[in-house]
């Protein structure tokens, strides 16, 4: 157990919110596919699960041992393994997870685990690619996949489904249609080849909100879970889930001319108060954000950091600021503040999410 003063709260209660919101949006029978991969986007994938286990019909995560960690505590929803390894095939039989078969590798390899070990009708997922063009099975594969799965008793397609590449991004809008219109396509013809129309999945958080024609069988919901979206207005329809704060481990008074921290980052052009904070890039903080690039909170000011970030430390401005050692600093606490850090580190909510490291302290609030 961690004793890290650095906290990450995770509101369930806030989480449950953003869970009936996207069911809202969506036709009573549409399931909902909870994606909890990468530690549930930087939060607790195993206490996320437990907490809507019933609330769902199906978990994604990238890779098996992530549903391995799921299955061992006790988590008997059906889950999708995206992104599933030869090394690793054998393990899904054992713990009841279901891949996507997203290339002849995988499949002829998952086909031979699956005949050896005399299972029959296991459920497998097949992934299109209709853009993206990062994992799956092409349209011209159809053929293929009747040929190696039409008279498999080992396997039995559960789902169909693709990914869309832009569909927050509504200029794109005419590119996402047309990937739309693929996937239609090509299920239309696995009926034709096969003579079942197994489910169909397409659209992620984004694709909920913005296109509600390829909601089809079930949706995929990940990053909106936790409160946010690609839309700007997500704190409007959506309660904020993750917030990460620590305190003030000491305060020092430096001089003009003296300096801060590694490589002397900043050097001081005039007296100047300044805050060491318990947390650095081994916590999730990018070097990016160091000498005056990223913030923090305290007492509801906001500070710069400053000098350059530390493997477990930052430095702050806490100049003319009203404060002591042990107050406590929000680093974020609202979508707003996690999306404007990403700004200023240059990158998007997901990766500032997953960053996190696994040694801050994981508070559940409900």
């Amino acid at each position: 157990m961690s004793n890290h003063v650095t906290t990450l709260r995770i509101d369930l209660n806030a989480l449950h919110f953003n869970l009936n919101y996207f069911k809202s949006k969506v036709k009573s029978e549409t399931k909902i596919m909870a994606v909890v991969k990468a530690f549930g986007y930087g939060s607790d994938a195993i206490a996320v699960a437990q907490f809507i286990q019933n609330k769902v019909s199906y978990f994604a995560v990238a890779y098996t041992h992530e549903g391995v960690s799921l299955r061992e505590v006790g988590i008997k929803t059906p889950i999708l393994v995206l992104h599933p390894q030869k090394e690793n095939l054998v393990d899904l039989l054992s713990y009841d997870l279901e891949p996507n078969l997203y290339n002849r590798n995988i499949l002829e390899e998952f086909v031979e685990i699956a005949s050896h070990n005399k299972v029959t009708d296991y459920p497998v997922h097949i992934k299109f690619n209709t853009g993206l063009n990062r994992l799956g099975f092409s349209f011209e594969d159809i053929d293929y996949l009747r040929n190696e799965l039409k008279e498999s008793l080992a396997l039995k397609v559960k789902s169909l489904f693709s990914h869309l590449a832009a569909s927050e991004d509504l200029n794109e809008k005419e590119f996402t249609l047309d990937q739309i219109a693929l996937f239609k396509k090509i299920s239309t013809e696995f009926q034709h080849k096969f003579g079942f129309m197994p489910e169909l999945h397409l659209c992620n958080t984004s694709g909920v909100l913005n296109y509600p024609e390829a909601h089809l069988d079930m949706v995929r919901v990940g990053i909106g879970l936790y409160g946010l979206t690609n839309e700007k207005n997500a704190g409007l329809v959506l309660k904020n889930v993750l917030s990460l704060k620590s305190i003030i481990s000491q305060i020092h008074s430096l001089k003009k001319g003296e300096s801060i921290g590694y490589n002397r980052g900043l050097i001081a052009k005039e007296s100047m108060h300044i805050a060491t904070i318990p947390i650095g890039h081994a916590d999730g903080i990018p070097r990016i954000l160091g000498n005056g690039k990223g913030f923090v909170h305290i007492n509801g000011q906001k500070v710069q950091i400053v000098g350059n970030v530390c493997m477990d430390m930052i430095m702050v401005d806490i100049s003319g600021i009203e404060c002591k050692e042990g107050d406590s600093v929000v680093i974020f606490d609202s979508q707003e503040s996690i999306e404007e850090l990403a700004t200023a580190a240059d990158t998007i909510s997901y990766e500032m999410l997953t960053a996190i490291s696994q040694r801050v302290r994981r508070v559940l609030v409900s």
